[in-house]
């Protein structure tokens, strides 16, 4: 059973391919699939990276291989590959959210005095 915030099969098929060979050193790696859903969760849920559920493995896993891809440039060739083939698939919309509450502004921006006038009340 596919939970909320885990990739489809369908779509997984398609992705599993664009993602890199297991790691040189040390081993094999967790199945990608697992840290990817353990990703999905993570972005899709808002959670701080030490709240991951047990199910998608450590949470350092999971953070290291998201790193990992972003430095190899694994997450631009995933995005660019679902930009070119969203048009088969009717329920991706694109939509861009900016999250205001990120901008800051510069510290003399409040509370500057008004020209020719005192800040001061009367």
């Amino acid at each position: 059973m596919r939970r909320r915030y885990e990739i489809t099969d369908e779509a997984w098929e398609k992705i599993a391919p664009l993602l890199p060979s297991n790691g040189k050193r040390g081993g094999q790696w967790k199945d990608h699939r697992t840290i990817l859903n353990g990703i999905l969760w993570k972005f899709g849920t808002g959670a701080p990276w030490r709240d991951l559920p047990e199910r998608y493995g450590s949470w350092k896993t999971c953070y290291y291989r998201f790193t990992r891809w972003q430095k190899d440039g694994t997450w631009d060739r995933l995005l660019k590959y679902v930009q070119t083939y969203s048009h088969a698939v009717s329920d991706v919309d694109w939509v861009v959210f900016v999250d205001s509450t990120i901008v800051r502004a510069h510290q003399h921006a409040a509370g500057a005095p008004k020209k020719g006038g005192s800040s001061l009340p009367k």
